[in-house]
């Protein structure tokens, strides 16, 4: 039976994201908002990547060079290619993942993130960002709290647009991991360089959902604060620890790695 929280007649962010991806799990309806709002801002399509992309190199950090075994991905949008599970277990057999996301189009296909290694684990929530306690509880089951976590926030904090909710959301996450832990955090941001990006968010918030919330770099930095930041820092996605940064040009989704001491 579908699931009637699912709305084919109004864009979605996850589907639209899908979309830009080259995935198959989009409507119409998003594949048209999605190209307006390429219209609007004809590089935004390359965020998306980017923020992929990002993901894969942090993923991979973590698991190398930190000895991070344990992952809890909030957030976790609809399944593609190098899911935060395929990256870690890549690397680490015996790593576990809990994806968390509460969009009805994500269940449906949640059974693409529950493969694993047979020495690793994954499991799925469907379970809203701002419900903290519930998600803690759940990721008990499969991850040891004891030990040291990475916590994964790609692009899901603009869905709060109350900055105390949204900064005390990562906060009491955070306060439930042990030192060592790390948070992974991207987020939309909004510059006076880059005007065609609010036309775009603009665009998007008065057709689609959920609502789009933009924050400056300096507001992005926040979400780390009492972390200490990996270099090279809150930047643009396309440009933390790549070896081809000279001449990139930056996008709109800026993200950083920090770890708790």
């Amino acid at each position: 039976m579908a699931d009637s929280r699912i709305n084919t007649t109004q864009p979605h962010t996850a589907r639209i994201w899908n979309y830009w991806l080259g995935g198959k799990d989009n409507y119409p309806v998003d594949q048209a908002a999605g190209d307006q709002i390429r219209t609007l801002h004809p590089g935004i399509g390359a965020y998306a990547l980017a923020d992929r992309q990002f993901l894969g190199r942090a993923v991979s950090h973590l698991v190398t060079e930190c000895g991070i075994r344990q992952f809890l991905d909030i957030g976790t949008g609809l399944p593609t290619a190098d899911n935060t599970h395929e990256v870690a277990q890549r690397i680490a057999p015996e790593s576990r993942v809990v994806y968390v996301d509460n969009d009805p189009l994500v269940l449906t296909h949640a059974r693409a993130l529950l493969t694993s290694t047979p020495e690793g684990r994954t499991d799925y929530l469907d379970e809203d960002l701002r419900n903290v306690d519930a998600i803690l509880e759940h990721a008990a089951k499969t991850l040891d709290f004891d030990r040291p976590v990475a916590l994964i926030l790609l692009g899901v904090v603009i869905f709060i647009e109350d900055d105390s909710e949204a900064y005390g959301i990562v906060r009491r996450l955070l306060d439930a991991l042990p030192a060592g832990s790390h948070l992974v955090l991207s987020h939309t941001i909004t510059s006076p360089e880059m005007p065609d990006v609010d036309a775009a968010v603009a665009f998007w918030n008065e057709n689609g959902t959920p609502k789009l919330t933009q924050r400056t770099p300096e507001q992005v930095v926040g979400f780390f604060e009492g972390l200490d930041l990996l270099e090279p820092g809150v930047v643009s996605c396309n440009r933390w620890r790549t070896e081809t940064a000279a001449g990139v040009e930056d996008v709109a989704m800026f993200g950083g790695v920090g770890v708790k001491r």
